[in-house]
């Protein structure tokens, strides 16, 4: 065999053979292989398709990539793009590519909802380019209905949430088969089999030949982090600088990292339910510290508060309750599901110019449903969230899920074991993947994830994060062949959105000079989710 370090060298030499071809060749192939594609040609117009927030200037503009990459020469798709030019042009250093991950969430709404958390440098130095993955926005669009109302129509009858009991499970399970059925049967040009994060990578390669820059500088926060190791492993030669803010852990996402990992599903090998109830367990102790003024919530100590937590869950089981206006109906599964994965719970810090936001917010909410009167069992509300083939686009093919014909049911009650409230949520997430097209997953990358890359890739993670657990971004960092995690001890989903400017100013310099903060490095969040509360000091 040969010795570790040549055995790494060989496969970092035949990676970078590899990422100069189209999908699916290898090495022994390539004096068959067809040209690659041309570079997008790129011409940016200050007029974007949809209406953008705030004062700030972007430009917009459309790129064509090949449908399929191992046909590159074939029939294009075409992606939208959206650009925010570097504030000090005299300085610019190139582009810096942008995925909020999801998956599904269009980076041309998102950039410009969060372009003003970028630290300032960052901002002055670079163009921050986003772009809509295929299948997600408004162009080359995962349709499985002719109309918005023939998917409501097919998801009319699911509970909120995530289902409850065998009756709502073997509803929900039926929906979904019906759902991947009709997205297999109304695919009319094989979108579906070229959806996973490894196109999307081999696509981005393409926009950074697009933008002039010889190597990618490449921000991505939760999901798009899965984005930036398969871009990294795929392309380790080009490779500039990477900030992975909240990752995901690649391994126990794609296939799993134990023997027994196969038989569970995807986020139950990361742990994101977990860290969910992690989550919701702090936010209750920080509630409690921060009294009734602070979080409306609050009953007393840490554990009467979640003693009403698990009180409210109660009735909750028993009956839904009515809140508003405008008035609607909230069910067990809904409210737990919001507990877990709302926005509430994940900016832990109230956003200013928001007062609807943050940990306060979501006390606020929970109190609304304490105090409000019972719901009749009729108003339940049903219906699943419509665009979602966007979503289950990306998410059913990059990751490997349980056997077919795997039993999710007996998978819920573990997670709800393991973590609550809020644990059966996740799993019911990726069992919409169990009936999707299984064309879908043939581009799927699944490793390697350590091959040495030209330039060192940098993992920030919040200690709390609700979503992706801190321990797979460790988990990243440890993995990649020149990762550095930097540590916020603090809470939120993404340090992006719940800011630290000890962490910004790491980034920052990283960016723009390739400086990495230390071994071992830790950061504060800027604020707490809660304000201190004030004590007593001596009578007056």
């Amino acid at each position: 065999m040969p010795r570790p370090r040549l055995a790494t060298a060989l496969r970092a030499a035949t990676a970078a053979i590899a990422a100069l071809l189209p999908a699916g060749l290898t090495p022994a192939t390539a004096t068959a292989a067809v040209p690659g594609p041309p570079a997008p040609r790129l011409e940016w117009r200050q007029t974007c398709a949809v209406p953008l927030p705030g004062p700030d200037q972007f430009d917009c503009d459309t790129a064509r990539v090949p449908l399929d990459h191992r046909a590159p020469q074939g029939e294009t798709i075409r992606l939208a793009l959206i650009r925010h030019r570097a504030t000090d042009p005299a300085h610019r250093i190139g582009t810096l590519f942008f995925n909020p991950g999801g998956p599904g969430i269009p980076a041309t709404l998102a950039l410009p909802a969060v372009y003003g958390l970028f630290p300032a440098q960052v901002r002055e130095r670079f163009d921050i380019v986003g772009f809509d993955p295929r299948g997600v926005g408004g162009y080359t669009t995962l349709d499985c209905f002719p109309d918005p109302a023939a998917e409501a129509g097919l998801l009319a009858g699911l509970p909120a949430g995530f289902p409850v009991g065998p009756e709502q499970q073997s509803v929900w399970a039926g929906t979904y088969e019906r759902f991947g059925r009709q997205c297999a049967e109304s695919d009319r040009t094989g979108l579906a089999a070229h959806l996973s994060t490894a196109d999307v990578a081999r696509d981005l390669d393409l926009l950074r030949r697009a933008v002039g820059d010889r190597r990618l500088s490449y921000l991505g926060t939760s999901y798009g982090t899965l984005l930036g190791a398969t871009y990294a492993n795929l392309f380790p030669d080009r490779v500039r600088a990477m900030v992975l803010d909240s990752a995901v852990d690649p391994v126990a996402w794609t296939t799993g990292r134990g023997p027994g990992d196969g038989a569970l599903t995807p986020f139950l090998r990361t742990g994101s339910d977990l860290a969910a109830a992690r989550a919701l367990d702090a936010f209750l102790d920080a509630c409690a510290a921060a009294g009734p003024e602070g979080c409306a919530f609050a009953a007393g100590d840490a554990p009467a508060t979640r003693a009403k937590y698990a009180r409210l869950l109660d009735r909750l089981r028993r009956t839904p309750v009515a809140v508003g206006p405008p008035q609607q109906a909230v069910t067990y599964n809904l409210a737990s599901a919001v507990s877990a994965v709302s926005t509430l719970l994940y900016t832990a810090q109230p956003v200013a110019g928001l007062p609807d936001s943050g940990w306060p917010a979501l006390g606020t909410r929970l109190q609304q449903l304490w105090t409000a009167p019972d719901a009749p069992p009729s108003a339940a509300p049903t219906g699943g969230a419509p665009g979602q083939a966007q979503t289950l686009g990306a998410l059913c093919a990059d990751a490997a899920g349980p056997p077919a014909g795997a039993a999710y049911p007996p998978l819920a009650d573990l997670a709800e074991a393991r973590s609550g409230a809020t644990g059966p949520y996740w799993v019911w997430q990726t069992q919409r993947c169990a009936a999707w097209p299984a064309e879908a997953a043939r581009d799927r990358y699944e490793g390697p994830w350590d091959l040495p890359t030209s330039a060192p890739i940098l993992v920030v993670a919040n200690t709390g994060d609700p979503a992706w657990p801190y321990e797979g971004s460790r988990a990243l960092a440890d993995t990649l062949a020149r990762g550095r995690l930097l540590t916020v001890d603090g809470y939120g989903h993404t340090v992006l959105g719940n800011p630290s400017g000890c962490a910004a100013g790491y980034e920052e310099r990283y960016l723009i000079a390739g400086r990495l903060p230390a071994r071992g490095q830790v950061c504060a969040p800027d604020s707490p989710p809660f304000p201190a509360r004030a004590t007593a000091t001596g009578a007056n």
